[in-house]
């Protein structure tokens, strides 16, 4: 279609099973995230820092709990992202299709 980015990466389906995020990619390609590994990649201000142009922010350690890996819902932000709810209370990141595809080592890479 015209204006779409041809490299932009979609997912057709989502859903959770036990423990893992699992993801059907629209070239075909499945990706499986156990709910540790997305919470401990949470790209957010608060687990990861920020950096502007006046100043560095690096978040204090994260004092993870057994809730903080449990996926309590999750939800779409626009065509390009999922924002999962954590047991912990933990909601404010935003992981896009990029970012999961990349955390993915055995998607294949353009």
């Amino acid at each position: 279609m015209a204006g779409e980015d041809e490299g932009e990466v979609k997912a057709k389906n989502i859903e959770t099973v036990n423990n893992i995020l699992a993801i059907v990619w629209e070239d075909g390609h499945e990706s499986y995230f156990d709910f540790e590994t997305l919470r401990r990649a949470c790209p957010c201000a608060m687990c990861k820092g920020e950096t502007n142009v006046m100043v560095e922010y690096k978040p204090p350690p994260q004092k993870l709990t057994p809730a903080s890996f449990e996926l309590r819902s999750w939800q779409y932000v626009g065509g390009y992202a999922i924002q999962p709810q954590w047991g912990d209370g933990h909601a404010s990141g935003i992981l896009s299709f990029q970012y999961l595809r990349d955390l993915d080592p055995d998607a294949p890479r353009k």
